[in-house]
């Protein structure tokens, strides 16, 4: 078969479109395919510029591209890096894969342009890209919601932990305050009775001094127990949230004068209690009395025990604008530099305590008390020579704020 003919058998029968242009750019040629894919019969674009089949917006750029081409014709592929647009008559745009290659034909230098529809491809590429994309979205919600899964968890663990710290906590805290009130009662529950039994002897035989020491024994007893109690009572009603804020007007010059006069009877020999007030004759506050009565009478009495007989104990108020200082010194056994920084913890006892009666819960309820009625407290102490508790609370209290409530 000759030369020729073989080429037009493989050019009329080509699936390829297959589009001849000659080096003016000037359409020759193209085959039954390239009519198909275009949408015109060769009559039609015979003699016209390659560009009728480019989109319009690049017509101008591609006239210079020809130029080019011809200068250095040789076999290559269009568009390397970037995608190529072709147009079909109606005006439709698609994608296409353009592969150029000099010949000649009659004696004239033609280009020969292979064009394949990708539009196929394309569409299953975007198909790909969106699956890829939807599929990182996809691994993006997953993997927040695990990460949220994971912070729960760890959030979970954490309150989980927090809930069996407290849980050991509150073990060893009944465990200490069993062991605490057990120890503290038997004392005072066996003096009581080894007074009874002595009253009841001495009463007897008329010794009335005797029988005066052992009612005073028994006295002090059982105002140990109701002091025990009282710590008891309100260490529970502090857990339970059940500390309700009761604030009203009143003076508390007078109010300090009564519980020095009411400490007074548990003094120690020659113990002495002195008021020291500035010079106020009257001082009003707006504030809950009754745990400022608990707040005080705790610090003087452990003053009180904790120095021996003939020393001072002192209360000294004083004011700013917004509030009411008090102090309560002593001249006792004082507390260890170490120990001051457990001294409101519950149950804790100062190294040097000894045999002194405590339960150890008296300095964290005046903390939590001060702390309820808006105020503070802390300690001064040195070993040997005394210790100074120093209580600020605000005048006013916030009734907005504090009406009720629960600790």
């Amino acid at each position: 078969m000759p030369e020729g003919h073989q080429f037009e058998t493989i050019f009329e029968h080509a699936n390829e479109a297959i589009v001849i242009a000659d080096g003016e750019g000037k359409i020759s040629r193209m085959n039954p395919a390239a009519e198909i894919l275009f949408g015109y019969s060769k009559f039609e674009l015979i003699g016209k510029r390659i560009e009728a089949l480019i989109p319009s917006r690049y017509r101008k750029a591609h006239t210079g591209h020809v130029s080019k081409y011809h200068n250095e014709p040789r076999p290559r592929a269009m568009g390397a890096g970037f995608d190529l647009n072709a147009v079909k008559k109606d005006g439709s745009e698609f994608p296409v894969e353009v592969s150029l290659s000099p010949c000649k034909l009659d004696n004239q230098d033609m280009v020969v342009a292979f064009v394949i529809d990708i539009s196929e491809r394309k569409k299953a590429e975007e198909q790909t890209k969106n699956y890829q994309f939807q599929l990182e979205r996809e691994v993006e919600d997953r993997t927040l919601i695990l990460k949220e899964a994971i912070s729960n968890l760890e959030s979970t663990k954490k309150k989980l932990d927090q809930s069996l710290t407290k849980e050991r906590e509150l073990n060893q805290l009944k465990s200490r305050f069993i062991s605490t009130a057990s120890h503290e009662f038997r004392t005072p529950l066996a003096t009581v009775l080894s007074s009874l039994s002595l009253l009841e002897k001495y009463s007897e035989m008329n010794e009335p001094q005797k029988v005066k020491r052992h009612i005073d024994r028994i006295k002090k007893s059982v105002r140990n127990l109701t002091e025990i109690l009282d710590d008891i009572l309100s260490v529970n009603k502090i857990e339970e949230g059940k500390i309700i804020i009761n604030a009203h007007q009143f003076d508390v010059i007078s109010y300090l004068k009564d519980m020095v006069a009411e400490v007074r009877i548990i003094t120690k020999k020659n113990q002495k209690v002195n008021l020291d007030t500035s010079s106020f004759q009257k001082l009003s506050i707006t504030q809950d009395p009754k745990l400022l009565r608990h707040i005080v009478l705790n610090l003087l009495s452990n003053a009180i025990k904790f120095s021996d007989e003939g020393k001072t104990i002192s209360l000294d108020l004083t004011d700013t604008q917004d509030d009411i200082i008090i102090k309560i010194s002593d001249q006792g056994i004082g507390i260890p530099e170490e120990d001051i920084q457990n001294l409101f913890t519950r149950f804790f006892r100062a190294e040097n305590a000894g045999q002194i009666q405590g339960t150890g819960l008296g300095l964290s309820i005046v903390k939590q008390y001060a702390e309820l009625l808006g105020g503070t407290v802390e300690c001064q102490s040195q070993q040997n020579i005394g210790t100074t508790f120093i209580v600020t609370l605000p005048k006013i209290h916030s009734h907005e704020k504090d009406t009720s409530h629960r600790g």
